[in-house]
């Protein structure tokens, strides 16, 4: 229901609308004032559904909004602004990620496919594992390769800190079938794949 309410007001538009003009049917039918109010109010709920959608940030839209900025900050070549994803103790994993990055030069980055956002059931603080596929045109800084089209699986797992951002504690990049290859990272938890 909190997705519904949150994440898809066209859904909810279509089911408000549906139950008003089948409200305001029944008042013409019956002649009750009551169904009328409530034919009215349903339609009128109409603009709430998507003014709750809109201020209303599920923890998914999060997640998501922060992967989108990620592939964005990738594009651009803007390594600082790319591994902000990481918790700040990660520092181990920050390292890594960036100095994997900054072999290459990226013409392009952007994500295909959100494959699945699984949240963590019972897990204190919250967390998720999210898997998804990127596309990248890339050159290496050697100038052996260049303007190659890579298209790899992305797993990252997500912690919800104490001010509520959800940060990335943990990733694995993959072909998109297979197991991992010369690219994946070495530090990975082989756990993940």
């Amino acid at each position: 229901m909190v997705n519904m309410l949150a994440e898809q007001p066209w859904l909810s538009s279509v089911l408000l609308a549906s139950l008003g003009v089948i409200l305001v049917f029944g008042w013409m039918q019956t002649g009750r004032k009551v169904v009328l109010a409530a034919g009215i109010g349903c339609l009128l709920l109409i603009p709430v559904a998507f003014a709750v959608a809109s201020f209303w940030v599920t923890d998914s839209e999060q997640i998501r909004a922060s992967i989108y900025r990620t592939a964005d900050a990738v594009a651009r070549n803007d390594f600082d602004a790319a591994v902000e994803i990481f918790q700040p103790a990660q520092k181990a994993r920050i390292a890594a990620a960036k100095a994997d990055l900054t072999r290459f030069h990226f013409d392009e980055a952007r994500v295909n496919k959100l494959r699945s956002i699984d949240f963590v059931q019972g897990s204190v603080p919250p967390e998720a594992e999210v898997d998804l596929s990127v596309t990248v045109v890339v050159s290496d800084q050697r100038g052996q390769v260049r303007g190659m089209r890579v298209l790899r699986r992305v797993i990252l797992k997500f912690r919800k800190s104490a001010d509520g951002a959800w940060q990335v504690y943990d990733y694995n990049h993959l072909p998109i079938v297979g197991a991992p290859d010369g690219f994946s990272p070495s530090t990975s938890n082989p756990s993940m794949l």
